[in-house]
């Protein structure tokens, strides 16, 4: 069935801004993103004048949580390997790719190790046989370099992405903070943000030595960008990803104990904080994704220092990063690319942009929408979000998954 899609402001790839058209849709996958529909036969959906952007693909979430994403415009979700049990065995990675389809389509990371624990080899190449799109140390930073450059070497043969944590844990273990004066004044356990640089820089010369992939899942330092900087600088194959928490909140968030503001990697100071919008500006941060961790009371409502780390972030996601836009940090083209393309390229999978053969996944917007974060009405398993109250502008109006609403 042919489906044509009209009176729509396409998100093109390249275009930096919307460009009125129409978007043709052959089954499940596009056939054309142009200006207008010639001689086409088909069904009519009137778009209204609305944004007619790419279906976001989050790279690594912590749970496949098919509400929350559908709110957020999330047609796609590569599942982090923390998961229980753990994702290390081809079973698990071909269970998990069958959860949500065929409305959502999550791609399971493979672990790196045997159950997370940076001790031993998972079976890498058998899980990519059963799914698996990328691998990913998971919450964890794997201290044994000897264990990392194998890996590298062996993802680089298999032409799989190697998805990182960068935090050196010698210098983050047991702390909840960083280094700050609000971190002092709280009294909260802290570790200096040097330990990312640190993490960066040792994994960087692993690159080096063996040209596989690295994707740093969240760099929010200013010295661990400039290392992605100099990286990228020499050509390179690294890539770097955040989250809106860092880009939006600073460690000040946390002076009123507030558990939803409890992440891994913590908030960080404001020079820091604006060094990543400087990062997303200058295209050396590649992702924005949401980090999607939904924690119950049994994880939140406790002492800060006790509390798990993580925050629901994919019904956000959206409206957050249009504040980019809006403060003209980046284009509405390039935000798409950070969001959808860039995520899509790394997984290897061919969606994220409204390109001719590819799925015909994508969403409508209307960017003006107004409307206020509130953890009561979430719908995701869990309101666990460090941006309750705030009132945020852009809702996804309608969803398409293979050319099928949803």
């Amino acid at each position: 069935m042919t489906q044509i899609f009209t009176n729509a402001r396409l998100i093109l790839p390249i275009e930096e801004q919307p460009k009125a058209g129409s978007l043709i849709i052959d089954g499940d996958r596009i056939a054309s993103a142009a200006e207008a529909a010639h001689a086409v036969q088909g069904e009519e959906i009137d778009c209204k004048g609305r944004l007619l952007a790419p279906g976001i693909v989050d790279l690594g979430v912590f749970a496949i949580d098919k509400p929350a994403f559908r709110f957020g415009g999330i047609t796609r979700a590569a599942l982090m390997p923390d998961q229980s049990p753990v994702l290390d065995l081809p079973a698990m990675i071909k269970q998990s790719a069958a959860e949500g389809k065929p409305d959502l389509w999550s791609h399971p990371i493979a672990a790196a190790t045997m159950a997370l624990e940076g001790k031993r080899m998972a079976e890498i190449g058998l899980m990519k046989r059963s799914g698996a799109k990328a691998v990913a140390t998971g919450r964890h930073w794997i201290a044994d370099s000897g264990i990392m450059l194998r890996l590298l070497q062996y993802c680089k043969s298999l032409d799989l992405t190697l998805i990182v944590h960068s935090e050196d844990a010698g210098l983050t273990q047991g702390a909840v903070a960083t280094n700050s004066e609000t971190a002092t004044r709280l009294g909260l356990s802290s570790a200096t943000a040097a330990a990312e640089a640190i993490a960066i820089a040792r994994d960087i010369a692993l690159v080096r030595e063996t040209g596989a992939h690295v994707h740093f899942r969240q760099v929010t330092t200013e010295s661990g960008l400039d290392l992605i900087r100099a990286a990228k600088s020499e050509q390179l194959p690294v890539t770097c990803g955040i989250t809106p928490a860092h880009l939006l909140l600073s460690d000040i968030a946390i002076s009123d104990f507030r558990t939803f503001t409890r992440l891994s990697p913590p908030l960080r100071s404001e020079e820091n904080r604006l060094a990543c919008i400087a990062a997303v500006k200058d295209g050396t941060i590649d992702v924005i994704s949401s980090g999607h961790d939904p924690r119950g009371p049994e994880d939140k409502r406790l002492p800060y220092a006790e509390s798990a780390p993580g925050m629901a972030g994919a019904e956000t996601l959206l409206a957050l990063s249009f504040t980019l836009v809006r403060d003209g940090t980046v284009s509405i083209g390039r935000l798409f690319e950070l969001l959808s393309a860039n995520p899509a390229k790394i997984l290897g999978v061919e969606a994220g942009q409204l390109r001719p053969g590819y799925e015909a996944d994508f969403i409508l917007i209307d960017e003006d929408s107004p409307w206020q974060v509130d953890t009561r009405k979430m719908a995701a398993a869990a309101g666990n979000t460090p941006f309750d109250g705030l009132p945020v502008q852009g809702r996804v109006t309608a969803i398409y998954k293979g050319g099928r609403a949803y």
